[in-house]
């Protein structure tokens, strides 16, 4: 089967006695990771058309750097149109061979723009039922710099202090949430970063997405964003990579279509194999992921990455791109398969990771 879905024990248990239906959940969650979303592009495309389709339950969807971009196209009224713009534009980007910080923020401005489309801001904005939140990092010290050589002793501070206790990144970093008018969410962090709400209105939502995505050294930031507190905003990755957070205020169910069956709480614990998330945090999760059939069935065996713009030409990376985005609707298909048959019962895992985090 090319879809693993697994659950924490709070969400298994709902799911053996109510089954599988939209009206569980009420929060989405999308992670950082740049091109590994091209693998998920197949089920981003029936979530809202299909399975969402019928259901009346609020729903925040909540995203950082790539998982944003996503989940700015779920409040779309098009949500598919909008998917497939962000999958074809972003496959299709090319850059000059040596490209500065410059170059590559101009191209996700140019993406940002394409994704939103004519109508996109105002969509985020009057979206009742849908709420978007896009999460950024609001950096201090070094790392609030434009310069390559701060930026860097700013990333070598940032990861020594992570590594010893990533609760230090509190002093480093303040997790900014841009949210859509009227939306209510709760964020509970198991580090106690420090947390701010910023209100999304006409003229700093591109500006979000582009903070969201802005990875440091690669893009230059966004400085000055309109209606939010004064500094330098980066990559909501560099806090919030794969997540280690809980949601609320509402308790329904959180939906996380995702690379892989385990999940790494911040950029900076990429290589610090004993920090993984606190059971806590994805306690009522569904985690949509491709199996490791699927992935060996791609070319080159591998899910995309920003390394593929390093390690192939253009022609070569474009086609990869766009043969994985079209056979990720083989996992999209096989999920409104299962909720159709009523056979998640037969597949749902328990999440193979949870155990408390150092």
């Amino acid at each position: 089967m090319p879809l693993d879905i697994y659950a924490g024990p709070s969400a298994m248990r709902r799911i053996e006695q109510e089954g599988l239906s939209p009206g569980l959940f009420s929060h989405i969650l999308g992670a950082s990771g740049g091109p590994k979303w091209f693998v998920l592009a197949g089920i981003d495309r029936v979530l809202f058309p299909e399975f969402f389709a019928t259901s009346t339950k609020p729903l925040n969807v909540i995203g950082s750097s790539a998982g944003a971009f996503r989940a700015a196209c779920f409040v779309q009224q098009d949500p598919a149109a909008a998917i497939n713009r962000l999958a074809d534009t972003y496959s299709q980007t090319v850059y000059s061979a040596k490209p500065s910080a410059e170059e590559i923020t101009e191209k996700a401005r140019d993406l940002i723009d394409n994704v939103m489309g004519q109508e996109g801001v105002m969509d985020v904005l009057t979206n009742k039922r849908v709420k978007l939140h896009v999460i950024a990092a609001r950096c201090h010290g070094l790392m609030r710099h434009y310069g390559k050589y701060r930026q860097l002793a700013g990333l070598g501070l940032s990861a020594a202090a992570n590594a010893m206790d990533r609760r230090l990144l509190q002093k480093l970093y303040t997790r900014s949430v841009f949210s859509a008018p009227d939306s209510c969410l709760s964020i509970t962090d198991p580090y106690r970063l420090p947390t701010e709400f910023i209100a999304l209105g006409y003229n700093n939502v591109k500006d979000a997405l582009l903070a969201s995505g802005s990875i440091p050294l690669v893009l230059t930031g966004v400085e000055r964003m309109v209606a939010a507190p004064a500094g330098m905003y980066r990559d909501g990755g560099i806090i919030d990579y794969h997540f280690d957070l809980s949601f609320g205020p509402d308790n329904g169910l959180v939906l996380y279509p995702h690379f892989y069956p385990q999940a790494i709480p911040g950029w900076f614990d990429k290589r610090l194999k004993r920090r993984i998330p606190h059971a806590a945090s994805f306690d009522n999760v569904v985690m949509l992921v491709p199996s490791d059939e699927f992935v060996a069935s791609l070319p080159y065996g591998k899910i995309p990455d920003r390394k593929d713009f390093e390690t192939m030409d253009a022609s070569t990376r474009i086609k990869y791109w766009q043969r994985v985005i079209s056979e990720s609707n083989r996992l999209g298909e096989c999920f409104i398969d299962i909720v159709r048959r009523g056979s998640i019962a037969e597949v749902i895992q328990p999440l193979p990771f949870l155990c408390k985090a150092s």
